[in-house]
């Protein structure tokens, strides 16, 4: 009988003592049924989590210190030792171990052990062969969540929070001035047709960088990101946002020139930190132009370019005017671009538009066609004449390692991976569940009891 080991970078937790007393019923039951049941107990001693809270614990992090001398009551001389990892280890592996002694698990401790253990990683070099030889791994480029300060992957456990990453697709619409190409992000390519300006943040800085063969304008934070996805990145020179702000750009495919204007609802981290305005179809650049307007009303300078940007209309959709992003501000009741309603309105409209919505006749050859299909083949039309590009991206960003980085996306290049996707393999799963007693009641009241914990807390 086994269950996950335990990091031992903290003492116990309740859901430790929930996993494995559900270890140790299954054990003790078996063995009531005549089987010579083994449970042993191993300590994960490699792995991010242990050296991310060594390495904070040596940084001086005031909130790690805080929760080892408040919470977990460890004197000032011990967290000394416990800045060396493997010091770490051995003292919550002691402490863990007489937790579980104290609740009485059935483990047999003659069996003990860590990953770091010679004959363990005998074993786990058996576990790869095995794979190996019956094709189950795979060598390949593949992108994953990474901590550039471990240089690492991160999985659920290395992140704080347990957070999974969750990486997808953001796609990058060149806008041409002087052959410098403002790189926007985007999750909807097919409303290019819409755009009517671009939006930077008016405090943010912005590079003039040679991204492989063309100059783009990115956020400074942009750089590393591109980096890291096998892009050949030279900085030329930092720029600030008023630099950029009331000149005008080039659409890629309408060909129309477009200002730049200043959104403070831009966040230079996410995406590029350049941003097309679509305010027929997008809440967020509906509300940001209204205030803007009210804003510079006065301004020589702005007052043009805003009175000549009004809203287009590029996507039919059932029971909503020809602007559903001001049907949706109104229905939200929306007072200006900080309202944290907008972000319901976006949902509601994009997940609507996407699913029910069909192109309008000035959108040339994609006319007629579902939004899901003409994103599908504005991408690809887009592709093939090098006006986009695809930058990926953790969704649920923030996602922090365990040692404080914020993580991004890296791509591995020709590695080693573990083909969970084998169709062979999947059909085994398919058996093992298949001879499984699941108990669908009892994950119902499960899931019951998490969603009153939810609404009570």
């Amino acid at each position: 009988m086994t269950a996950a080991y335990p990091y031992p970078n903290s003492p116990q937790h309740i859901g430790h003592v929930r996993t494995y007393t559900i270890a140790d019923v299954n054990a003790r039951y078996h063995r009531m049924k005549g089987y010579n049941t083994l449970f042993p107990m191993g300590f994960h001693y490699t792995g991010s989590p242990l050296f991310a809270m060594a390495k904070r614990l040596r940084e001086g992090d005031r909130e790690i210190i805080e929760t080892f001398t408040k919470i977990y009551e460890i004197p000032s001389p011990t967290q000394e030792k416990l800045k060396d990892p493997k010091s770490m280890a051995s003292y919550f592996r002691d402490d863990i171990k007489k937790g579980m002694v104290e609740i009485g698990f059935s483990i047999d401790w003659r069996r003990e052990f860590t990953t770091i253990d010679p004959l363990y990683s005998r074993y786990i070099e058996w576990h790869f062969r095995t794979l190996n030889r019956k094709g189950l791994i795979t060598r390949g480029t593949h992108p994953v969540a990474w901590c550039p300060n471990d240089k690492s992957p991160v999985g659920v456990v290395d992140t704080q929070g347990d957070v999974e990453p969750d990486i997808g697709e953001s796609f990058l619409v060149k806008f041409e001035k002087d052959g410098v190409f403002y790189a926007t992000s985007t999750l909807r390519p097919e409303t290019v047709f819409g755009v009517t300006n671009l939006w930077v943040n008016p405090k943010a800085t912005y590079v003039r960088a040679r991204v492989d063969e063309e100059l783009w304008i990115v956020s400074r934070e942009t750089v590393e990101k591109l980096q890291h996805q096998n892009h050949k990145v030279a900085v030329e020179r930092e720029i600030q946002a008023d630099e950029l702000l009331w000149k005008t750009v080039r659409n890629p495919v309408t060909g129309n020139a477009i200002p730049v204007f200043p959104g403070s609802f831009v966040e230079p981290d996410n995406g590029t930190g350049v941003v097309m305005s679509v305010p027929g179809h997008a809440p967020y650049d509906y509300q940001a132009l209204i205030d803007l307007k009210a804003r510079y009303a006065d301004s020589a300078e702005a007052g043009p370019f805003l009175q000549a940007t009004n809203p287009i209309s590029i996507i039919k959709l059932e029971g909503f005017s020809d602007l559903p992003a001001k049907d949706l501000i109104q229905k939200f009741a929306v007072k200006d671009q900080n309202d944290p309603h907008l972000e319901h309105a976006t949902e509601e409209l994009y997940s609507k538009e996407f699913h029910d919505g069909v192109m309008r006749e000035d959108t040339g050859g994609y006319s007629g066609m579902p939004v899901a299909k003409a994103r599908e083949a504005i991408v690809q039309e887009l592709t093939r004449q090098g006006k986009i590009e695809i930058l990926l991206e953790l969704k649920n960003a923030p996602v922090v390692c365990r040692c404080g980085t914020k993580c991004l996306v890296h791509i591995l290049e020709n590695q080693w991976f573990i083909n969970y996707g084998d169709p062979e393999w999947k059909k085994l799963a398919h058996k093992c569940l298949d001879q499984m007693i699941i108990f669908r009641q009892g994950l119902g009241c499960l899931q019951e009891v998490r969603k009153r914990r939810i609404e009570t807390a």
